[in-house]
């Protein structure tokens, strides 16, 4: 996910954020905001993932070659 996109993103749920803080209910925006941020570490890994599996099966090509 870009940066950009995240940055749209936080600011899109800042209000309802700080909503929540006026009802003294922060604790539940922190969890949204650990699950987001969750999930684009948890897409992130598996993008570096992928690229790693091409690049060891490249050089795994030209070392046959």
């Amino acid at each position: 996910m870009k940066g950009s996109h995240i940055m749209i993103v936080l600011v899109i749920v800042a209000w309802p954020f700080y909503y929540l803080y006026q009802r003294q209910l922060g604790a539940i925006s922190f969890l949204l905001l650990a699950i987001f941020f969750l999930i684009i570490s948890i897409k992130e890994i598996k993008k570096l993932k992928e690229q790693k599996k091409q690049t060891s099966e490249l050089s795994s090509k030209e070392k046959i070659e």
